[in-house]
């Protein structure tokens, strides 16, 4: 499967050490090969940077490495194809605007059969089960809140009603962001970890790498971090339980809510009525 990475901070971080090990699992490490990607929040933009080349070997992937480029909120996703050829448009993360924001969605997944109703609003440019997800997540937001974006707590409680729906139709961990907060699913495995002071050193799974955080940090940093799998070996990394969404912000936990489906629950590619 895919690979889901994640970072959520208080204050601006580079995502460096965390992307060195997370860029061997793309065609060294592990199978990863059809393609990467990676997005950056800065304030109300975003940079993207994608690849339809393993990221274990691409240079891309090598200048995003060693560019420290310090944000908020970061997507990365590398890929194992399997809804969709391995081309560019279909490299996750994917990109779109909702309210006046670009919003980030990465998935690690396979939802079979899967072709919602879309109003041409927000429309999938590629062919993968993954980004026609996240044109009718957005879709629903937009026919459930209108041209006003609503306070965070209704927005996760609207995306946890929708989670429902995309989690009975298969495997579906997925990252979200609109560079305020991150929001990540689990259906099958994701796990996340926050390092705040007293700060350690860590040292990477993939990488012989390790890096004292006390040296980069101050003490009123605050990092969570979310991966597919964990990235170290000599930490403590949280596993997400299986159907559940979790929303990050400034680093840390704000909420999280089951997305498993009772039997009165479970709907048919609703789009939000209110």
């Amino acid at each position: 499967m895919c690979q889901l990475l994640g970072m959520n901070c208080n204050v601006p971080t580079d995502i460096c050490f965390s992307f060195t090990g997370f860029q061997a699992r793309g065609g060294l490490t592990d199978v990863h090969a059809d393609g990467w990607g990676i997005a950056f929040f800065e304030g109300k933009g975003t940079r993207v940077f994608l690849d339809p080349e393993p990221s274990a070997h691409s240079p891309v992937a090598a200048l995003v490495r060693q560019y420290p480029i310090r944000s908020r909120n970061v997507i990365a996703h590398i890929r194992k194809a399997t809804q969709g050829v391995v081309a560019l448009e279909n490299t996750h993360p994917f990109m779109r605007e909702l309210w006046g924001r670009y919003w980030i969605f990465a998935h690690n997944g396979n939802l079979l059969d899967f072709a919602p109703p879309l109003d041409g609003s927000v429309m999938p440019v590629g062919n993968t089960d993954s980004e026609r997800a996240f044109c009718w997540l957005l879709t629903a937001l937009r026919r459930r809140f209108g041209d006003q974006a609503p306070p965070t707590a209704e927005l996760f409680a609207a995306l946890t009603e929708l989670s429902v729906d995309l989690g009975s139709r298969g495997e579906c961990n997925f990252l979200l962001s609109n560079g305020d907060w991150l929001f990540a699913h689990c259906s099958t495995q994701l796990t996340y970890i926050v390092r705040r002071a007293p700060f350690a050193k860590a040292h990477l799974t993939d990488q012989d790498v390790t890096v004292d955080f006390s040296e980069v940090t101050t003490p009123n940093d605050r990092v969570a971090v979310i991966a597919t799998q964990p990235l170290t070996d000599d930490e403590v990394w949280t596993p997400l339980p299986p159907g559940s969404l979790w929303w990050f912000e400034e680093g840390e936990v704000r909420a999280s809510a089951p997305t498993v489906a009772g039997p009165a629950e479970k709907c048919r590619y609703h789009c939000g009525s209110g």
